[in-house]
């Protein structure tokens, strides 16, 4: 089974209910129902790129639960350790039509959710290393003490294994105890990883650095080998272990739609184009295309893009 999967990653799904018209979400009475999860976003752009992806996670044994395996079998990802709780439920959100480029709101109803019980228990052996790359982020990391510590034995075990881990810290302040835990958390995986992919806001609360440098500098210190921090309206800024630095542009949106799940999308350009064998440069310019591809549309995975849509 040696390297049968290209990209593994670890995180919850819900089902997401997204409102069909503008305004207060106590006034809306029509939605469409999607799958969201910041990494599942992930996995998903990468099958849809033609890499071979699993996604591991815990889901209720109802319908939301069901709708996501579905999703998962659409996308051709493999959910062979996607283990179906008895006892929790798979979380669900609602989530706010925006109009004029603004974040949307979304209400969470996540709590005491089947993949707030995701534990080392759900490790794998032969599964995991039969993958290439890990990717992590911080909110599969915010759902539990179980569930980060899944995260960090992973992440501990597959580098000794010698393979490549990506992380995007993806702060969620709410579901943690203190920024302080949320910090050092957060960075005991991020100083794991190969590839790390901080927002300039997130890399300042992180790092306590405030340029994007200095949020490089800080992680390079501990051992990552590149980093690559989104600046927003002015691209990205990435610097590696051996000196190499630079920005890219960012790629001009006429009409953005829905902000949310630009992120999971640069990450997408990125991790797909280094296990490809690109230049940093090359995956930061990937990256941008896909996170602006993904913010034209209404959803958190329907912009990212096939292959033939990429047009590389």
């Amino acid at each position: 089974m040696k390297n049968a999967l290209d990209v593994i990653t670890i995180g919850e799904a819900m089902a997401m209910f997204v409102a069909t018209q503008p305004g207060d979400l106590a006034d809306v009475d029509r939605f469409i129902k999607r799958v969201a999860g910041a990494e599942l976003n992930v996995a998903t752009g990468l099958a849809r790129l033609g890499l071979k992806v699993g996604w591991v996670s815990r889901v209720g044994n109802d319908s939301f639960g069901r709708f996501v395996l579905n999703s998962l079998k659409k996308e051709g990802i493999n959910a062979q350790c996607v283990t179906l709780d008895e006892h929790h439920v798979t979380g669900f959100q609602l989530k706010s039509k925006t109009e004029n480029g603004t974040d949307p709101i979304v209400e969470y109803f996540r709590k005491g959710s089947a993949a707030s019980y995701l534990s080392p228990e759900d490790y794998n052996d032969t599964y995991f290393s039969s993958a290439r790359h890990l990717h992590l982020s911080g909110v599969a990391a915010a759902l539990s003490a179980t569930s980060y510590a899944l995260l960090a034995h992973t992440a501990r075990t597959m580098k000794a294994q010698g393979k490549t881990l990506s992380f995007d810290p993806n702060l969620c302040p709410v579901l943690w105890n203190s920024e302080a835990e949320m910090v050092e958390k957060l960075n005991h995986l991020a100083f794991q990883a190969d590839w790390v992919l901080p927002g300039l806001k997130e890399g300042m609360i992180l790092t306590g650095e405030q340029t994007p440098e200095g949020i490089a500098d800080f992680y390079l210190r501990h051992g990552v080998n590149a980093v690559v921090v989104k600046t927003g309206a002015d691209g990205a800024w990435y610097k590696t272990a051996d000196g190499e630095q630079g920005c890219v542009a960012p790629v001009k949106v006429d009409n953005v739609v829905d902000t949310v799940g630009a992120g999971d999308g640069f990450a997408v350009g990125i991790i797909s184009a280094l296990l490809e064998g690109c230049t940093l440069h090359q995956a930061v310019t990937r990256g941008n295309k896909i996170g602006a591809l993904a913010i034209q549309v209404q959803g958190d995975s329907e912009g990212l893009p096939t292959r033939e849509q990429l047009g590389e």
